[in-house]
Formats: C-alpha cells, sequence, structure tokens
C-alpha cells in the first residue's frame, strides 16, 4: 500500500485547485473509484479549505493504516502534534462504531508508527451535519488523546488549542512519513492480511529488537524450493516462545505456497478447534466485508468453504487420509502446535472407540507423517512447536515426532534449531543422536525467541517462565524492566478487576476473562469455567454483543485460548494452582474436594494452563485472586493468600 494520496503544506493545499487535489487522490486510488467516494472528497477538500486558512503545517490525505488494511481521511501535522481525522459527510450525531474506528488509527500510529511513539495524536471525528461539541484536549499517559467531536466548523480552535497545550519540538513532516512502521497484527488480523495478498515483511514488525520472521519464512520456503527441485521429503521444526509467531509464520508458508492456478496445494492443519473456527469466520466475514467496501457482494457461506481450503483441522485431516489411501494433494502441511499430537495410547484409545479400529498401531505423529510419505517424490512438513504448551491428556510432545522419524522415517531430512535442546521442548530427554544423523540440518532461524505478541514489551513471556519457576529475583528484575510499558495488577476483588480492565482499553482493543479448565471453584464470583463458550462469538463479536469477551461474562479456558490473544486479560486464578510460600502445589477438584496432583503429566499440564493463560496479553492484565472462605472447606483462605503474596511480593501493583 502506498503511504498516502496525496500531500502538500497546507498553504499550498490552500493555492490548488479543487479539481487538481481531486485528480491526485483519484490517480492514486488503489480501487474502481465510486461516485460516493469522489463526491465525498469534493466535500473534504472544500471544507478544508474553508477551515484551515489559520492554520500552518502539513495535510495528508488517505494516510495508510497497513496493520488494519484501511487508510485514515486525513492526517494534519501542525507544529508539535499529529491529528488524525475522520469524515462522516452527512453524519448528524458521533456515533460508536466512528468513534471506535478513529480512535483505532491513532492508536495504529501511537503503538506501530515508530515516529508516533513520543508524539502527541488527537484524532478528530468530524460529523459534518451533527451539533458541534465544546474541544476538551484531554491526553492519555501515553500521549494519545481522547477523540474530539465535532462539526469541523471549529477544526482550526481545535488544532490551535491543541498547539497551544503542547510546547514541544515541531514535527518533521519529511521524516514522520518516511517513519518505519512495525505492525504486530493479532493472529486473526495477521490471517486476513496474508489471505488478502499482502506478505509476511509488511504485517511483521521490522527493528532489530524483534525477531525477522521474513528470514523464517524465507530459510523455511528455501527448504520446500529444495524439496521440489530435488524430489526430497523434509521435516522442519520451527519452535518458539509463546507469542513470538510462530503461527503467523505457518499461515504465511500455507498462504504463499497454495496456488491453485500451478497446482500446487498447501494447507495449515491445526488441532486447537476453537483457533480454527475463529480464524475460519474472521476470513470470511472480512472478505465479505471488503467486497461489500468495493460495491461487490459475497455471500458468507462461499468465503466460508474458501477458508476451509487454507485452513484445516488436523483432525478432519487425518479422518481423510483413514478412508483414502492417496496421497493428499497438499504438498506442503503446516502443523500448528505439532507438540499436541497424540501419543500412540491416546490415538490407539481413540481409534477403537471412535473409528472401529482396534489394531491401529501409531501415534498421530507417525500416521501424519506417513500420509505425506505417500507422494512419490517430494513433501515438506512444518511443524510449530510451542514450548511448554501441552495442556491435555495424551500429547505427545517433541519426543513422539523424533521416535517416529527415527522408527520409520529414516529417509527424511530433519530441519531443526540449535534451540531444541532445551528443557521445555525435551522434557530433559534426548531427541535424536545429532553425532550420528547425517540427516539432520540446523538453521538458526528455526527458532523464534523474542515474543512479540506483548508489543509493548518483548520480556513478558520470560517473567511468566520466571513467576511458574518460582524464581523471584528473576520474576522481580524482569517485572521492573516492563512495569510501565505492561502493566499487570492484582486484586482480590473481581468487580475492581473488570472496572480496571475495561479503564484500559480503547477503541476497539479486546478485552476477556480467562481461567483455568480447572477452576472450578471461582463459582461464588459468577465465573463458571464448565460453561462452554462459543469462540467465534467470544472472539469476534463487538461490545454491543452480550456473547463478546467484552461483557466480561462468559469466561474462556486455556483450551478456548490457546493460539489466540487479547489486548488486555482479566486471569481469574483458583486453588488448583496455589504457592505455599515456597513453591507451587497443584491441585485438581474431584467430586467435592481438592486432590493433590501426582502424575507428572498431570502437573506439567496444569503448570502449562497457567502458562498459556498469563501469555495471552498484548497489552497487559490484571490478575484476581479472590478472597477464601473459612465457612468453605473447598475455599480455605490459605489456598489463596500464599498465591496473592508471592505476586505480590513480585511487584506486581496492588488495586
Amino acid at each position: 500500500m502506498s503511504r498516502y494520496y496525496y500531500r502538500k503544506i497546507i498553504s499550498d493545499f490552500l493555492d490548488e485547485s479543487p479539481k487538481s487535489i481531486l485528480g491526485e487522490l483519484t490517480s492514486n486510488h488503489e480501487f474502481s473509484l465510486e461516485e460516493q467516494q469522489k463526491n465525498s472528497w469534493i466535500i473534504q477538500i472544500n471544507l478544508l479549505k474553508a477551515w484551515l486558512r489559520e492554520i500552518s503545517g502539513e495535510i495528508i490525505f488517505e494516510y495508510s493504516i497497513p496493520r488494519m488494511g484501511k487508510r485514515i481521511d486525513c492526517v494534519v501535522i501542525s507544529k508539535s502534534v499529529v491529528f488524525a481525522i475522520e469524515f462522516k459527510v452527512g453524519a448528524n450525531a458521533y456515533e460508536n462504531h466512528a468513534v471506535t474506528q478513529v480512535t483505532d488509527y491513532a492508536l495504529d500510529l501511537k503503538n506501530f508508527h515508530e515516529q508516533s511513539h513520543n508524539k502527541k495524536i488527537v484524532p478528530i471525528l468530524i460529523c459534518t451535519e451533527a451539533e458541534d461539541q465544546i474541544p476538551v484536549i484531554d491526553f492519555y499517559q501515553d500521549g494519545l488523546a481522547k477523540t474530539i467531536f465535532t462539526n469541523g466548523k471549529t477544526l482550526s480552535k481545535i488544532i490551535s488549542l491543541a498547539n497551544h497545550q503542547v510546547t514541544e519540538d515541531p514535527i518533521n513532516a519529511d521524516v514522520w512519513l518516511d517513519s518505519i512502521y512495525k505492525p504486530t497484527p493479532t493472529i486473526i488480523e495477521a490471517a486476513q492480511a496474508l489471505y488478502q495478498g499482502h506478505n509476511v515483511e509488511e504485517i511483521s514488525r521490522s527493528d532489530a529488537g524483534a525477531i525477522n520472521l521474513s528470514r523464517t519464512a524465507k530459510a523455511i520456503s528455501s527448504i520446500i524450493e529444495d524439496c521440489k527441485k530435488n524430489n526430497k521429503k523434509a521435516i522442519c521444526f520451527l519452535t518458539g516462545v509463546p507469542g513470538a509467531g510462530k503461527t503467523l509464520a505457518g499461515l504465511n508458508l500455507a498462504n504463499s505456497w497454495h496456488n491453485e492456478d500451478d497446482s500446487e496445494h498447501a494447507v495449515f492443519l491445526s488441532g486447537n478447534g476453537p483457533l480454527v473456527d475463529v480464524l475460519r469466520e474472521a476470513l470470511a466475514r472480512n472478505e465479505v466485508e471488503t467486497a461489500k467496501d468495493k460495491g461487490e457482494k459475497k455471500k458468507k457461506s462461499t468465503t466460508i468453504s474458501k477458508a476451509k481450503a487454507f485452513i484445516q483441522n488436523i483432525h478432519h485431516f487425518r479422518d481423510d487420509a483413514l478412508e483414502n489411501a492417496k496421497a493428499p494433494i497438499e504438498r506442503v502441511v503446516v502443523f500448528d502446535e505439532a507438540q499436541r499430537a497424540w501419543t500412540l495410547k491416546q490415538t490407539a484409545s481413540f481409534m477403537k472407540t471412535k473409528k472401529g479400529k482396534s489394531n491401529f498401531n501409531q501415534s498421530e505423529p507417525e500416521f501424519l507423517i506417513s500420509v505425506m510419505d505417500r507422494h512419490l517424490d517430494w513433501a515438506t512438513i512444518i511443524c510449530l512447536i510451542g514450548g511448554g504448551q501441552e495442556i491435555n491428556t495424551g500429547e505427545a510432545g517433541l519426543q513422539e515426532w523424533f521416535a517416529s522419524l527415527k522408527r520409520s522415517f529414516p529417509s527424511w531430512n530433519i530441519h531443526i534449531s540449535n534451540k531444541l535442546t532445551d528443557f521445555e521442548y525435551t522434557q530433559g530427554k534426548a531427541l535424536y543422536d545429532l553425532n550420528d544423523s547425517s540427516k539432520i540440518c540446523l538453521h538458526q532461524d528455526l527458532h523464534l525467541s523474542v515474543s512479540v505478541r506483548s508489543f509493548r514489551s518483548e520480556k513478558v513471556a520470560a517473567l511468566v517462565k520466571a513467576l511458574l519457576d518460582c524464581d523471584s529475583e528473576k520474576a522481580k528484575t524482569l517485572y521492573s524492566v516492563i512495569e510501565n510499558t505492561f502493566p499487570i495488577c492484582i486484586t482480590r476483588d473481581i468487580e475492581c478487576a473488570k472496572k480496571w480492565i475495561r479503564s484500559q482499553a480503547r477503541g476497539s482493543e479486546r478485552y476477556g476473562l480467562i481461567a483455568s479448565s480447572g477452576a472450578i471453584r471461582l463459582k461464588p464470583f459468577a465465573i463458571n469455567v464448565k460453561n462452554s463458550i462459543d469462540p467465534i462469538n467470544w472472539f469476534l463479536n463487538d461490545s454491543n454483543d452480550i456473547r463478546s469477551s467484552y461483557f466480561l461474562e462468559d469466561v474462556a479456558t486455556e483450551f478456548d485460548i490457546q493460539g489466540l490473544e487479547l489486548d488486555w486479560t482479566c486471569v481469574a486464578w483458583d486453588a488448583d494452582l496455589r504457592h505455599n510460600g515456597e513453591e507451587w502445589l497443584l491441585r485438581s477438584f474431584r467430586g467435592a474436594k481438592w486432590q493433590t496432583v501426582n502424575d507428572e503429566d498431570s502437573k506439567r499440564y496444569l503448570k502449562n494452563a497457567y502458562r498459556v493463560l498469563l501469555t495471552r496479553a498484548r497489552q497487559g492484565m490484571v490478575i484476581f485472586v479472590p478472597y477464601g472462605s473459612s465457612q468453605d472447606e473447598t475455599r480455605q483462605p490459605h489456598f489463596y493468600d500464599e498465591t496473592f503474596n508471592y505476586l505480590r511480593s513480585l511487584g506486581l501493583n496492588e488495586i
């Protein structure tokens, strides 16, 4: 996307003819121009010529917001302030969706446009037929102002008022316009952008502090090209910390290698049902909306079918391969969260009870590799592996993939990073004898070590690891570094937690209530983890829908939210994971009481559940640890007090 359609010094804009300005806007427009858009530009040009006569600075029309795939109607840079202006020509009221839209534009600049990080930004909503409001310039702590409402007649006054209030150095418009744009989209936004034809470089951060996802994409693409050219079969293990962009990299690969015109097929496979459902629905809704913006009509049922070819449930892929012995149409498959593939025991049990196959003797990793091994010439498997992300019974982890390769597929080439020996991936067990295998290739770019989910701080994943490892000194140090950019608060009052999280979110920033699936005794606080949510409604519907996350009424568990994220989270902490002052005690609620968790796998799953919950936020979180009740044997005060004291000792702010 070009950065803007039109840019001039305001004095030159005032002197230029409307016809000439319109011609430049029209020539830079990327789609077929509708009469409505043309008329809107004519009105905007004429109004701004009248309103900006006393203002100095620069004016930019249709400034690109790549992360959102949108453009700001108008940006005015005057002295020390950036004004993001959204027009609603003919509107006689300041409607919520319009307020959210212009606020989101301003937030995007503040968070992802490098030259705007330390600038004052004022979002302005102009509804030309609405009643004017008295302008008040009120800045948040980060330098973003609360949205100003006007019919435009007082625009000059608003700009002058802000310029009088802000006394910083003037903005160099050339430098501002040439700024690096470092977006960190949600996985939903990323899927939509990739699906629309953007590449990973356009939608991922490019600063030196973050792992360059494009390097990873190029490394895996070169492996695929080598397989295709030389009739090889290869498997790549892409590892990374929570939020490092593994799913984004996988979606990018599946999208870039899916070319039906050349009979090339790739697919993104995930056993994470909520993730698959949410991404498919998001792609379908976005395609319908994009078509509507272009004056076209598309049925959502059609777009859903198209999305299913790009993103599939891994179990459906498996079941199809059980019924059909032929090689699949796909040559490249991306297995998301491959560490969650089933063990032999779990797979055999499922096959016997659900499929009637009593003699099935392969684990899920072995069977999935065998399916791709049906190709006579070449195939490539990309396994996305999250360290410490196994959260369910029967999940095999990384060991079973390597055991299957060693046992049944010795001819396959294996591509890994040198980080694959870390404990959270290996559980202390040797994956493969690297010294004796000529099939193992090491690649530095197959590990993503920096979290980009929490764009305000890259150290959140490390903090969570230290917190769960009871490394309090390291956790304290890490939180002291991030507390000003990534707030984490703790409270014992659920209503206080909800009030705080609502106060933090601006625009369409999404927030929600999350808890462990084992948090059974949060029911007294109207938090019922046994009440299933519809992930599509919870993650995608707006703040007017009671089924959405915004209402803080329905709680999502680790199974609902793994692989997805929110801007702000409220983590409700129960006695299933409780601190005793020195270490974690792990409990499972059975019948009418808590029972000690002794099984090592179950211990790991429970701890990982909290790892998932504590790494879902992009901007900050509040942790609710309730008071216990001496009148309730299942909620004794000491079940919760030491956990709260431990979290508070790390420096988290109590509210």
